[in-house]
């Protein structure tokens, strides 16, 4: 993707692999920060903070976040 610094719900779901509605999860459950611009947008730096912060773990339910054994 091109070097922008906000990005949509869809596009954040395409970056990470998964669908709009875990992203829209993530959000509601403040694990990834958004902007609200007449729709959520999240920052390129958000996305790269939560990516390093929840490397190793398992984040399917978001209820019981678990650090991955390896």
């Amino acid at each position: 993707m091109e070097n922008k610094k906000l990005y949509s719900v869809i596009e954040v779901g395409k970056m990470l692999g998964i669908g709009r509605v875990k992203v829209y999860e993530l959000i509601k459950e403040n694990y990834l920060p958004a902007l609200n611009l007449g729709g959520l947008k999240i920052r390129k730096e958000t996305i790269d903070d939560f990516l390093s912060k929840y490397e190793g773990y398992d984040l399917t339910d978001l209820k019981n976040v678990v650090k991955m054994v390896s």
